[in-house]
């Protein structure tokens, strides 16, 4: 039997080992083919339960788009020619479960609990980024929206959001028009792990002090003038961080959802 051989500077692995964010684009109109590719690539994803619990929202009114830069506090959002933003969605699967005779208002009804909330936001993640990785093998530069999350609320009432449904992320692509460094990555001895979670030791702690300064020298294009703040500096900032404007409970809750349970 002839042993496989693997490839390891394939055009897959370069494409994923290259991934940086963009955030500026060239004014240029992405095909229609190429568009209906990134998408049927988002659907090829992996699926909970094969429950295709996930949907995504292509922005092409520009009003909209403008709104979404101003929650994401991010103008270039709305630059973007081409503009998603996924959604986990039991909303599909309530419509189909209620034809069949489930009572979608009785406890009987599980599709809003906490799992499949976790479950359907997972699937979502994965079609972003299984659309994200075909977009760059393309040769498009991608940035990944966590900040249209800064008011969910406002998000939900912008894409009229029907009950069982929760925005996860955005994704805002385009033909490059820049080119930013890759980030440092922290050494894989304090991320990969075997068997089980290893004690945090003096030595992990070191190797990130390493990692402080390789993170310290990288420049981001959004702040050109000074050097990226130390990662351990990041983290200390942000674990004190208000978090009341991304609370999930209450607009969960307003959208149907039972993470109590």
């Amino acid at each position: 039997m002839t042993e496989h051989t693997y490839d390891l500077d394939n055009p897959t692995i370069q494409t994923l080992l290259n991934r940086r964010s963009i955030r500026a684009f060239a004014d240029e109109a992405i095909p229609a083919d190429v568009i209906d590719t990134l998408e049927s690539a988002a659907q090829h994803a992996a699926s909970s339960q094969y429950l295709n619990d996930w949907s995504a929202i292509r922005i092409t009114d520009p009003a909209i788009a403008a709104k979404l830069a101003e929650i994401g506090r991010q103008p270039y959002i709305a630059q973007a020619p081409l503009l998603y933003v996924f959604v986990l969605d039991e909303h599909r699967n309530a419509l189909i479960a209620k034809a069949k005779g489930v009572d979608i208002d009785s406890d009987e009804f599980t599709l809003n609990g906490s799992y499949r909330f976790t479950q359907a936001q997972n699937d979502a993640v994965l079609a972003l980024h299984a659309m994200e990785t075909a977009a760059y093998s393309l040769g498009l530069g991608c940035v990944i929206l966590g900040s249209l999350l800064n008011d969910v609320d406002a998000l939900i009432d912008l894409l009229h959001l029907p009950k069982y449904t929760y925005p996860v992320l955005g994704l805002a692509m385009g033909v490059p028009a820049q080119e930013p460094k890759l980030k440092p990555r922290m050494p894989k001895s304090v991320q990969f792990f075997e068997n089980a979670y290893p004690e945090i030791s003096d030595d992990v702690l070191s190797k990130i002090a390493d990692f402080d300064a390789d993170v310290h020298q990288y420049y981001d294009l959004r702040n050109t003038d000074r050097p990226v703040d130390a990662f351990s500096d990041q983290i200390a900032k942000n674990s004190t961080a208000n978090m009341d404007e991304r609370k999930v409970q209450p607009a969960a809750s307003r959208q149907g959802f039972r993470l109590d349970r």
